[in-house]
């Protein structure tokens, strides 16, 4: 699964160097520049690709670590008193 995921990182990665649309002067929608609306779709790319690494790369010794903590009844390291 590793290596599917940096997969898609690389690939997300060299999509976002779109100069292939910097001189394409074409509208989307009738107002959209299409350089603008390719990031509008790249920006979803990205949330979507960030919720697959959260999703099956998080380190689940962070989670574990951080339910000890709670469980001993400390605050963890984001919350203030």
């Amino acid at each position: 699964m590793k290596w599917l995921l940096t997969t898609v990182v690389i690939v997300v990665l060299l999509l976002h160097q779109d100069f292939w649309l910097w001189t394409n002067k074409t509208l989307v929608f009738g107002f959209l520049p299409i350089g603008l609306a390719y990031h509008a779709l790249y920006s979803l790319v990205a949330a979507f690709t960030m919720w697959l690494l959260v999703r099956f790369a998080w380190p689940k010794e962070i989670e574990a670590a951080d339910e000890a903590l709670n469980a001993q009844g400390r605050s963890t390291a984001g919350e203030r008193s």
